[in-house]
C-alpha cells in the first residue's frame, strides 16, 4: 500500500476522532444536565409531597417520623381534622368579651337544644343551625346568627393533595424516581433547642445524586458531586435540616 495513502488515512482517522472528541467533550454536559433538570422536577414533586406529610403528622403527632412506612400508614389511615367556619365575630362582640370558643359552645347547647325537641324536624345539621340562627334567644341576644364552627374529618391524602394521589398510589411519594425503588433519605431532630430553649422538632428528606443520576455518565456526576461538596452543600436534593430549623424549605427554593 502507498505510504501517502496510509498517512492520509491515518490523519483522516485522526481527524475523525478528534472531532468526535471535541463534539463529545460540548453534547455530554449539556444533555447531563437536560436529564438532569428533567429527573429533578419529578423528585422535587416526591420530596413536596413528603414535606405536606410530615408537616401533618407533627400536626397530630407533635414529632416528625424518620419511618417511611409510618408516615404512609398515617396518611392511609388518619383522617384530617378542620374546623369548619361560618360567620365571623364583629369588634363590638369581641370588645364585650365574646370569644371564638365561647360562641362555639353557645351554638353547641344551641343546637343541641334544637336537637332535642322531639316536635321539631332538622334532618340534617344545616337544618337545625338555620332554626337555631332564627329562633334561639340566647343566639339571637348574642348577635350570633351565621356563626358556626364545627369539627369535620376528611380523607387525609384527598385533603392534603386535592385528589393528585390515592390509597393506592401514596406509596409512590417516599420512592426516589429513576431509581429501583430505592426510598429518600428520612431523618430526624427531636432534640434541638433554640438559644432561647424553645424545643424546635426538625426533619430531613434528601436524594443523593448518586441514586437518581447513578444511570448517566459518571465522570460528569463525580464532577457535580465533587463541585458541591466543596460547596457545602448537599450533593443532591433535600427538603427540610436537621442541623438547624429552616422552615422545611427544600434546597432547590
Amino acid at each position: 500500500m502507498n505510504t501517502n495513502l496510509i498517512l492520509r488515512t491515518l490523519l483522516v482517522l485522526a481527524i475523525v476522532a478528534l472531532s468526535y472528541f471535541c463534539i463529545s467533550s460540548v453534547v455530554t454536559p449539556i444533555k447531563f444536565e437536560q436529564t438532569r433538570s428533567e429527573r429533578e422536577v419529578a423528585v422535587i414533586k416526591n420530596l413536596v409531597a413528603i414535606r405536606a406529610a410530615e408537616a401533618e403528622f407533627k400536626i397530630v403527632n407533635g414529632r416528625f417520623t424518620a419511618d417511611a412506612d409510618s408516615l404512609l400508614y398515617f396518611l392511609k389511615y388518619t383522617p384530617k381534622k378542620e374546623v369548619l367556619k361560618e360567620g365571623s365575630l364583629t369588634d363590638k362582640q369581641l370588645e364585650a368579651g365574646m370569644t371564638e370558643a365561647r360562641a362555639a359552645r353557645l351554638m353547641r347547647a344551641a343546637i343541641a337544644r334544637a336537637k332535642s325537641n322531639k316536635k321539631l324536624d332538622l334532618p340534617t345539621i344545616e337544618d337545625a343551625y338555620a332554626y337555631v340562627w332564627e329562633n334561639d334567644r340566647e343566639i339571637k341576644a348574642q348577635g350570633l346568627q351565621g356563626f358556626r364552627r364545627d369539627t369535620i374529618y376528611n380523607n387525609m391524602i384527598e385533603t392534603v393533595y386535592k385528589g393528585e394521589y390515592t390509597a393506592q398510589t401514596i406509596d409512590q411519594i417516599v420512592v426516589i424516581p429513576y431509581t429501583n425503588g430505592t426510598r429518600f433519605e428520612l431523618e430526624v431532630n427531636d432534640s434541638y433547642t433554640t438559644s432561647q430553649g424553645i424545643h424546635v422538632p426538625l426533619f430531613e428528606a434528601r436524594a443523593h445524586y448518586n441514586t437518581y443520576l447513578g444511570d448517566l455518565n459518571n465522570q460528569e456526576r463525580v464532577n457535580l458531586i465533587d463541585k458541591e461538596t466543596k460547596l457545602e452543600h448537599y450533593p443532591g436534593l433535600k427538603v427540610g435540616s436537621i442541623e438547624a430549623p429552616n422552615n422545611n424549605a427544600g434546597n432547590w427554593e
